[in-house]
Parts: structure tokens; sequence; C-alpha cells
């Protein structure tokens, strides 16, 4: 009876043993024949019985369900990470085709990730371009592309979790890139280094060299903290741009995004610290000069806010909104005065006080008037808004003809439209 069940026992392993090599020898002739359907069917019987295979049998399990998986670029996307994993619990005992075979997925991933980023796809780009890093964790370059691609489709949480982990694992694109001169168009192209040795050599090309190019850390760090800036979460972006301005200090956009979330909080006197700051690096910027000149008019200080804008019309004499602030402050100005004059008594003195100060008020709504058809002289397409505030002026001014005027000019602006 002991005997029997022995040899029932034997016979079951045998037939376990034969069942599995049945399924896998499936498999891989379905996998030569690029039949993937079929050597899913034979994998998926294959894997009832994983728990009885030897070690051996499991690593050939495994390295042709990863093969199954990818199915030479013609599996699902999702199936990349399952097929990697596969075949790292066969790379012991398939070191060498693991290799290969990885090599040739990432070749493919890529093919595909550029065909989308062609066709504008930069989201299907982005996910390609991130299996492809996947596959060894060694080329780095290519989560940056993932990461760069995911950006401009605006995927801000996912580009934020791999520039996270770009920063992390220390990534900087520093490398080595060779250039030379065309001769025929007298342009320097960037190589790889035999296709540049062999055009020198040939004569096409002069002026061989090399250099390293920038690394491209402090553009993480930056879009790290754009995209919480862009998600409102104003305290990581601060903490972000802190890091982000200690690897370029000189960045420009760092110091007026850092004083945009400032303004965001409230705080004005920071915005224009910062805004400042960046006017001493970038003293030819209108767009800063304009931003001072705002948070001083805000402030009353108006005299401060008159020469920001008087410089930025000096830098772009078809900047609107500074020449409508501009003549704003003039008005300002003038609504003083007013305030003034209506202080006053009715003697002769504060009569004679009163006329004054119209005078005063009227040169300066006249200033602000000037600031307008000065504008318009220089740009003859400006928009209505210069019109109206212009019309408004010269109605104050009693002047009711130049008014007329401008409003027909309104009008048939508007008439246009």
């Amino acid at each position: 009876m002991k005997k029997q069940l022995i040899i029932a026992l034997a016979f079951s392993i045998s037939a376990f043993s034969f069942a599995q090599k049945k399924e896998l020898k499936t498999a891989e002739k379905a996998i030569k024949s690029n039949n993937f359907a079929e050597a899913k069917t034979a994998i998926n019987q294959a894997e009832g019985l994983l728990s009885a295979m030897d070690e051996k049998t499991k690593s050939k399990f495994h390295y042709l369900k990863g093969q199954t998986l990818y199915a030479n670029g013609k599996g699902a996307i999702g199936d990349i990470d399952a097929a990697l994993e596969n075949l790292d619990l066969a790379k012991d005992a398939y070191g060498t085709e693991v290799n290969q075979l990885k090599q040739t997925m990432t070749n493919g991933l890529l093919t595909t990730g550029n065909a989308a980023y062609e066709k504008n796809n930069y989201s299907e780009a982005s996910k390609y371009f991130e299996k492809a890093y996947r596959v060894t964790e060694k080329d780095t370059m290519f989560l940056y592309y993932a990461a760069a691609t995911s950006v401009n489709v605006k995927e801000y949480d996912r580009a934020l979790g791999i520039y996270e982990e770009l920063k992390e694992i220390g990534y900087t694109g520093i490398a080595k890139e060779y250039f030379a001169i065309d001769k025929e168009t007298g342009e320097e192209v960037v190589l790889d280094k035999g296709t540049r040795d062999l055009y020198v050599k040939g004569g096409s090309h002069i002026k061989p060299g090399e250099r390293m190019t920038e690394s491209k850390k402090p553009e993480i760090v930056k879009n790290i903290a754009f995209i919480y800036i862009s998600n409102g979460d104003n305290e990581k972006a601060l903490a972000a741009i802190k890091d982000a301005r200690a690897e370029n200090p000189d960045n420009v956009d760092l110091i007026i995004n850092e004083a945009n979330i400032h303004l965001q909080l409230k705080d004005e006197n920071k915005f224009k610290e910062l805004i400042e700051e960046a006017i001493t690096k970038d003293p030819e910027n209108k767009v800063l000069h304009y931003n001072v000149g705002v948070v001083n008019m805000n402030k009353g200080d108006i005299d401060n806010a008159q020469k920001s804008f008087e410089k930025v019309l000096s830098l772009d004499p078809s900047y609107s909104d500074a020449a409508l602030n501009l003549s704003n402050l003039y008005i300002e100005k003038g609504n003083v005065v007013i305030a003034e004059m209506g202080k006053l008594g009715m003697s002769k003195a504060d009569d004679a006080k009163y006329e004054i100060l119209k005078v005063d008020k009227n040169n300066l709504f006249q200033k602000g008037a000037e600031v307008l058809t000065s504008f318009i002289s220089n740009n003859p397409d400006a928009k209505s808004d210069i019109f109206t505030q212009l019309k408004n002026i010269y109605l104050a001014l009693g002047e009711g003809q130049k008014a007329k005027e401008i409003t027909a000019k309104l009008d048939a602006m508007s008439g246009g439209e």
C-alpha cells in the first residue's frame, strides 16, 4: 500500500512537470511567432502551476511572461511595469537575454514617445519617456523629458512628482556635447562625437569643439516652485523658490515669482522690495517698473509712482496701462486740489485762493490730458479706454468741443468693432 502511494505521488509530480513544460513550450513558440494572444493564454495556464515549479522553471516562466507582456512593443503601456517585474525575477538565470530585451524595450518606448511628441501628444509622450527611464532607471534624461512634456499639457501634479524625483536623485543633466561649424551654412551644429569627427574628416565641417552643457537643476527647482504657485500652495512655493534661488540667484523670473507670492499673501512691502531687487538685475524691464509704479500708487506715493510710469513709457511708448496710470496720477493730484477748494469759505481772501487753486487743478488735469494726447500721437491705434479717459478729462476742464471730438472717435471705433 505504501509502495503504491509513493508511485502515485511520483506520477502526480511527473504530470505537473509535464504540464508546466508544455505550457511554457507553447508560450515560447507563440512568442517566436509573434502570437502574443496565444502566449498569454499559455502563460496564464502555466501561472496556476507556479507554486510547483523548481527555480529554473520559475525563472523561465518569468522571462517568458515578461516577453509576453511587452509583446514586442505592442502591449499596453500599463503592462510595462509588470513586464519589468517579471524580467527582474528572471535576470539571475537569463541575465544576458533580459538586458538585451530591456534595451529593446527602451528603444521601442522612446520611438513611440518621440512619435507622440511629434504629433503634439505631449501627455502620451510623457508617459512613454517615463517608462523608458523605468526600464533600467539609469537614463535619467528620459525622466527629465517626461516632466518637461507633462508641463506642456499642464499635467502639473504628474510633472511635480517627477521633478521632485529628479531633485531627490540629484539629476543635473550636465553632459559633454560635441559641435562643429557647417561650412556650407556657417552655423554651429551639435552632433555625437563619432558623426562630428566623421564630418570634420570629410571636410564638410570645421572648427570642432566640445563643452559641458549647463545644469538643469535650476530649471527643475524653478518648475517645482512654479507648480506649487499654480496649485495655490504658497508656503511650499516659497520654500521651493528659496531652493531655486540658491541654485540660480540672478534669475529674474524667480525673484518676480517670489514677489507675486508675497503679493497674493497681501504683503505689498515684500512684493515691492523683491521687484526692486529684480530691477537692479534687469533695469530695462518695463513690467518690473510698471509693477513698482502700481504698488507706489496704491500706497499713495504719487511722486515715485509717477517716476515709475514715466520710466515705463520711456522704455515702451506703447505701454497703454502705464499711460493711463500716469494720467490718473495727475487727476489724483487735481482731486486733492479740488478737496482743498471745497474747504474754503466765502471771504475775498478765500475767493482769491480759490482762483489760484482752480488754475493749479486745471493745470494738473491738462497734464493728465497731455499724457494721453502724446500717447495717441505715438500710437494711432490706441484702445478705447485711452480715448474715454481723455474725453472725461476734457469734460472736467469744460472743454466741450474737444470732448465732442473724442466722443465721435469713440463712436467710430465702436462702429468698426
